[in-house]
């Protein structure tokens, strides 16, 4: 097995940073000067040297981006603004005639996006106002024309996946993650929690878990892909919001007082497109204030690959958190246990949000026996961030599922009570951490998005085993609620924050790519002096091992993505990941029974 620990040389190219040859720690360029050491918790501390240009070895050009730079060439190689993902162009080439699911974003919004495919035959399927988009069928062929458009980025309306896998619970995560101490008692009632947002595949409400639906509000259903049935017919999100706000006895979530407001993306197998979850993200927005939604759950990723500046889904995303929601994102369950895998696809791999990453608990209350499970997706996403930030208990989960849901069809041998699974995956990490924030709120009403990751980060405890892979260490929820005046992590970024021309906030990457380029303390002011606990953050980033074997070459934007069969399809074999397709080691742990879903004992002493 290749020791990820050991010095390498590797070749990363991607049209943010070029190409770059790396051996040992030494690197230089423009950006970082020669040998330059970088301290700050998101791009982490060590010398590191990328020479930005063009991808020369791209067949078909990547350019920043309609909304990276007016100066950038567009996929066409012509000199207006218009993006096409390139894995889009090289499957328009080898079938023009294909009918695609695309996601047309226009600088001029929506309005404009319609005005420019008039005459092409494009069916206009949904409205993105959020992010001044329209979700479309188009054939192929005509991408051609519209590349020759100013101001468009055009990208799949690509297939969302699940991030959970199947195996069984301890019940001892809330005490390891600390989420317990937030739970209040008869004596000190916890304070009321904010609403949760889990965009999923629905929620069977009307269980003990959710205190017989007197928490979840009415169930918002936004899929397109069907069969999907009333309530929760995946059985994902039911799942999913027990570990964020269960109370059910012995299958206490996170935040156990929260309401949950359930929006159903999913289709009965797990299925959905990104312009659905998009549109959820417009409903949350629309709704934030009425039902006191201050954070979302995203356990799901899109099935495409963008820069997170281009990325419809994350820019959706960025409109909650610049309004105040927090969004918590799975980091994915494709890692693999030899090295980084990246955090590659929206909407984990935006640097804004918090992203999760999956811890196995071991056997004990302490955390000596803690360790990253071996197929939690970590390392740098497209454009050099470090990813997950946190880590939380994900491995060997217990949670509610539908009875009839196909998930429990799937899978009956992995059901230890009625109506309850046994599950792992990065899918059932996030919700730890949702309910952890929803706390965190519930004391602190007027904090931002910003200041609940701060808090969350600062508190974590170091996983010395793991120091890449789980961010800067497992969350430490109870910590957290002592953390008065937290520092801000996305200080560094907040400076590109700018109002567009729909009147909300969003990214000015332009800005940012130029600045990037010409200053390598950018993004100092994002840390400054902060502490960030027990993580050893700054010495755990770019090491010889962070860039493991990625490759972002021609294959990771093209053939890669799209098979010749399936690169326009909205529905992908491998979309329901908690079918162990890319989680678990071959050789699962053996299920324990039903016994194990029963309450947990007293926790120890802080």
């Amino acid at each position: 097995m290749k020791d990820s620990n050991s010095p390498r040389s590797e070749t990363r190219s991607n049209a943010l940073w070029g190409s770059s040859s790396r051996g040992g720690d030494t690197r230089s360029n423009a950006m970082w000067g020669r040998s330059g050491r970088r301290a700050n918790a998101l791009w982490g501390r060590g010398g590191r040297g990328l020479v930005l240009g063009i991808v020369a070895a791209l067949t078909i050009a990547v350019p920043l981006g309609a909304t990276a730079s007016s100066k950038s060439a567009s996929s066409s190689g012509g000199n207006n603004t218009t993006f096409i993902a390139p894995g889009l162009l090289a499957g328009a080439e080898k079938n023009p005639g294909q009918k695609l699911h695309v996601i047309i974003q226009s600088s001029g919004g929506a309005a404009d996006a319609k005005a420019k495919i008039k005459g092409l035959g494009a069916d206009v399927r949904k409205n993105l106002d959020l992010i001044g988009a329209v979700a479309v069928d188009i054939t192929a062929g005509k991408l051609d024309s519209l590349r020759k458009q100013d101001g468009l980025t055009i990208t799949a309306d690509a297939p969302i996946k699940l991030s959970g896998t199947i195996n069984y619970s301890t019940q001892m995560w809330p005490y390891v993650s600390g989420v317990a101490m937030g739970w209040g008692s008869s004596l000190s009632p916890a304070p009321s929690a904010p609403t949760i947002a889990v965009v999923d595949s629905g929620i069977d409400a009307n269980r003990a878990d959710f205190d017989n639906g007197a928490r979840v509000l009415p169930q918002v259903n936004l899929a397109s892909l069907t069969p999907n049935s009333p309530g929760d017919g995946r059985g994902h999100g039911t799942f999913v919001a027990s570990i964020a706000a269960g109370s059910a006895p012995g299958h206490a979530g996170a935040a156990p007082s929260a309401r949950v407001l359930p929006i159903d993306v999913m289709d009965d197998s797990g299925k959905a497109l990104t312009s659905d979850v998009i549109a959820a993200c417009a409903y949350i927005l629309q709704n934030e204030s009425a039902l006191n939604i201050r954070v979302a759950n995203f356990s799901l990723h899109s099935g495409a690959r963008n820069h997170f500046y281009n990325d419809p889904l994350d820019r959706a995303v960025e409109k909650l958190w610049f309004s105040g929601v927090f969004v918590v994102a799975a980091a994915g369950n494709y890692g693999v246990p030899t090295g980084p895998s990246g955090v590659l696809n929206a909407p984990g791999n935006d640097p804004f949000v918090m992203t999760v990453g999956a811890l196995d608990i071991g056997s004990s209350y302490y955390r000596y026996d803690d360790s990253i499970a071996p197929w939690s997706a970590w390392g740098y996403t497209e454009d050099g961030f470090s990813k997950p930030e946190i880590s939380a208990p994900g491995r060997y989960m217990i949670g509610g599922v539908p009875t009839s849901a196909t998930l429990t069809s799937e899978r009956p041998d992995h059901v230890v009570a009625s109506g309850y699974m046994q599950l792992s995956g990065t899918s059932f990490s996030a919700p730890v951490v949702a309910g952890a924030a929803a706390e965190l709120l519930a004391r602190h009403p007027s904090w931002t998005p910003d200041q609940v990751k701060g808090a969350l980060m600062l508190t974590a405890a170091a996983i010395p085993s793991h120091p890449r892979s789980g961010g800067v260490g497992e969350v430490n929820a109870a910590r957290a609620l002592g953390v008065t005046a937290p520092p801000n992590p996305n200080a560094g970024l907040n400076a590109f924050r700018v109002t567009d021309s729909l009147g909300g906030v969003v990214f000015n990457a332009a800005s940012w790519v130029d600045t990037v380029q010409s200053n390598a303390s950018w993004a100092d002011a994002s840390w400054g002096d902060a502490s960030w606990a027990d993580a050893s953050w700054a010495d755990a980033s770019w090491a010889t091992a962070s860039w493991g074997d990625l490759s972002f070459s021609v294959a990771s934007w093209g053939d890669a993505s799209w098979g010749d069969a399936s690169w326009a399809d909205a529905s992908w074999a491998d979309t329901s990941s908690e079918d162990g397709v890319e989680g678990e080691t071959p050789s699962p742990a053996p299920l324990m029974g039903a016994d194990t879903a029963g309450t947990a004992p007293s926790p120890p002493p802080n």
